[in-house]
């Protein structure tokens, strides 16, 4: 396995507001996967996604070890994870009155036994690439995606809407969320792309494919060079989890 991650704070903003974690492979038994693209005044994101991307961390190495290892079982714990994150970042909302409308996105990989055990609230996303199909695994809580479910909007038209920033769901804007949990297959050669729309507002997913595909050693750094050279208009951050067998490759 090989994991490339980078964040950059892009051409317009004045601080980075995404945060986010990846578990060391030689260290870490749990190989665990975390972004946050936070929002809501001065500091106020950039609070929002590192108390989330920690809470949630620490939730899950908390209380892995005694989860039983079913499906069930990890899927509670990722939903548990973000509902106590959602509960820590809220609780620290209401303790500053400048702090009052922050909030995050958060997408949490967990992956164990070939499965990737997916939680997800806002409009950052998780790919999977497999035998050169890029698929969307999350669904954007987002007002336009709303409107394209209802077919009042098409996808094309999303894509240049004006409120296509506008959140239905978010962390840590109230005291309880109830985030997407997933779980799917994640087997030898897969790629998982996990991104904050910093990335995705630049960059169409065709575009995306075709980044991964023509830059395998550094897949991240074209994907962030891109967004930025397309105006980087906001914070942009890729984790990428490629499931190769690193030994092989190397031989």
């Amino acid at each position: 396995m090989r994991i490339l991650a980078k964040s950059d704070i892009g051409k317009a903003r004045e601080m980075n507001q995404d945060s986010y974690y990846v578990s060391d492979l030689e260290k870490d038994e749990i190989k665990l996967y975390i972004l946050a693209d936070g929002m809501g005044g001065y500091k106020g994101g950039e609070i929002a996604s590192s108390l989330a991307v920690a809470s949630a961390r620490n939730f899950i190495f908390n209380n892995f070890q005694k989860t039983r290892k079913d499906r069930e079982s990890i899927s509670s714990l990722v939903r548990e994870a973000i509902e106590y994150a959602n509960m820590i970042v809220f609780e620290k909302s209401q303790e500053d009155e400048e702090l009052h409308d922050m909030g995050t996105t958060i997408d949490l990989c967990l992956i164990y036994n070939n499965k990737v055990f997916i939680g997800h609230v806002g409009d950052s996303r998780v790919y999977r690439i497999r035998k050169n199909i890029m698929r969307k695994l999350t669904t954007d809580h987002s007002y336009v995606e709303k409107l394209v479910k209802e077919g009042t909007i098409t996808k094309e038209e999303a894509y240049n809407h004006p409120k296509k920033n506008m959140l239905m769901k978010a962390l840590g804007c109230s005291a309880l969320v109830e985030p997407d949990i997933l779980c799917k297959g994640f087997l030898k050669d897969d790629i998982l792309l996990m991104c904050s729309d910093g990335l995705t507002n630049m960059l169409r997913e065709s575009e995306i494919y075709s980044l991964l595909l023509n830059n395998p050693n550094n897949p991240e750094e074209a994907l962030i060079e891109n967004a930025n050279n397309l105006g980087g208009y906001d914070n942009i951050t890729t984790i990428i989890v490629d499931n190769i067998d690193v030994s092989d490759e190397e031989r």
